[in-house]
This record gives structure tokens, C-alpha cells and sequence, in this order.
């Protein structure tokens, strides 16, 4: 009697742990969302402006350069192998360069972009910039930063035209 009492608790808590298992993975579906938002990415792009409060000074991804030095530079995105290049045209007090990056899209459309250095791994880098992703289409899209000002969160818009395929 011990035993089949003893076998039927074992059952019942079996059951109870299996019913409540709950599924955290992402769906296939929401994979498939996501990579075809991903691979609207790939090509070249080029920022055509960026919306911000003008009153504040921003110098976006560490660059020490102003942000009206990003508008018209070039982004190379590869969604194949998650990497990328962008590069700053150079004149007046903006710098030439050209800067290795890796990225990753989430199904929040949360853009992650991490600058990787000559000769460095990208596997081995951990700071980056997270983003959101809005508006993809074949010809354009917008990522938007948060950035603190006094204080306070403001949104970076930064609006991208496709220049090449």
C-alpha cells in the first residue's frame, strides 16, 4: 500500500512538472521573421540624416567625431555571416575611417552593433551598442539609440537609403 501510494505522488508530481514546463526558445516562425528583417540589411546604405535635440553635442559609437560628421557615410552590411563596415568620409572636422563591425538582430528587432579592431576577433568583443531597428524595406530603414542627455533618455534617429545591393 506504502508503494503505490509512494509511485502515485512520483506520477502525479511527473505530471504536474510536465504541464507546467514552459517553452522560452524562439519559434520557428519567429526565426524566419526575423532573418527576413535581417537580410533586408544587406547591401550598402548610406545614413541620409539623423533626427535628434539639436541643443545637445552627441559623438556617436566612441568615435570622438561629431554625428553630423555620420551623416553620408557608408555602411556595408553582410547579414550572412552577421558583419559589417562603415566609413566616415573625412572633411572639415570629421575623420576618414573605415571601422569593422559584427551585428546581430533579435526578435525585438534590438540591434546590437559591435566595433571589432584590426587583427581582433569578434567573438572576443563584448561592448557594443544596442539599437532598435524600425521601418526595414527594401530601400531604407531607421535605427534608433537611446543616449542620456542630463539625465534624461533621448532618442538618436539615424535614417538609412540603400545605395548599393
Amino acid at each position: 500500500m506504502r508503494k503505490l501510494i509512494f509511485l502515485g505522488f512520483i506520477g502525479a508530481a511527473l505530471i504536474s512538472t510536465s504541464c507546467a514546463s514552459k517553452k522560452t526558445g524562439v519559434s520557428a516562425g519567429e526565426a524566419q521573421t526575423v532573418r527576413a528583417e535581417v537580410m533586408k540589411l544587406k547591401g550598402e546604405w548610406s545614413i541620409s540624416d539623423v533626427d535628434y535635440n539639436k541643443s545637445f553635442k552627441i559623438k556617436p559609437f566612441d568615435e570622438g567625431a561629431d554625428i553630423n560628421c555620420f551623416v553620408g557615410s557608408s555602411w556595408k552590411l553582410i547579414p550572412n555571416n552577421y558583419t559589417g563596415t562603415y566609413t566616415l568620409n573625412g572633411g572639415g572636422d570629421c575623420p576618414a575611417k573605415t571601422q569593422a563591425i559584427t551585428f546581430s538582430v533579435d526578435k525585438f528587432s534590438n540591434v546590437s552593433i559591435k566595433k571589432v579592431g584590426e587583427g581582433e576577433k569578434a567573438k572576443r568583443v563584448s561592448a557594443g551598442y544596442m539599437l532598435k531597428l524600425e521601418n526595414p524595406t527594401e530601400n531604407s530603414f531607421t535605427l534608433v539609440q537611446s543616449v542620456n542627455a542630463d539625465g534624461s533618455p533621448m532618442d538618436v534617429r539615424y535614417n538609412f537609403v540603400r545605395t548599393a545591393k
